[in-house]
């Protein structure tokens, strides 16, 4: 029974040391970047990445709104080159602050999502649209991302489990 209760503890404290890589991808620059103040909308919108992204139709989705929600992007996925996801923008209208949203999938296969702002301060010639039919009409925010997943525990309650187990049918815990 000793040993089965030293496996339990030497089981649970490997688990604990063995914590899952909880690295994903970030966003490191952007062309509009974070707050800045535009006198003519861009054309595009360029999103640098930590990590690759991975492409494809319909995986990534980059969104332009203005306040009231009305959208500037122009339909089509964006073009990923490794770390660098590109928008085409069509012409911005109103003078006022824009919200670029992003949703992407990393190399890893997990989804980021975050948003940046721009003010443009001379208004554009263009009109809002409304929203592709597989985005909301809001722009795209962080989604809660946090915390541990789930299957390192139950791996780790699986091998334990399997341990006491194995420990049990051998008679471990028999003193002669």
């Amino acid at each position: 029974m000793k040993r089965l209760i030293v496996a339990l503890f030497v089981g649970a404290a490997m688990l604990g040391m063995a914590a899952p890589a909880a690295a994903h991808n970030v966003l490191v620059s952007s062309d509009p970047k974070e707050k800045s103040s535009l006198d003519a909308g861009p054309t595009t919108v360029t999103l640098t990445f930590d990590q690759p992204v991975q492409g494809g139709e319909g995986i990534n989705t980059v969104s332009v709104t203005d306040g009231s929600g009305g959208h500037y992007e122009v339909a089509g996925a964006p073009t990923v080159s490794s770390n660098v996801v590109t928008a085409q923008v069509n012409a911005l209208g109103a003078a006022g602050e824009y919200t670029v949203g992003y949703r992407i999938l990393s190399a890893d296969g997990h989804p980021v999502s975050g948003s940046l702002t721009f003010t443009l301060t001379k208004a554009g010639t263009g009109t809002a649209t409304k929203a592709p039919e597989n985005q909301s009409a809001a722009p795209l925010t962080p989604a809660d991302e946090g915390g541990m997943p789930i299957w390192p525990w139950i791996a780790g309650a699986v091998v334990l489990l399997g341990g006491g187990v194995w420990f049990a049918l051998r008679g471990g815990g028999a003193q002669k």
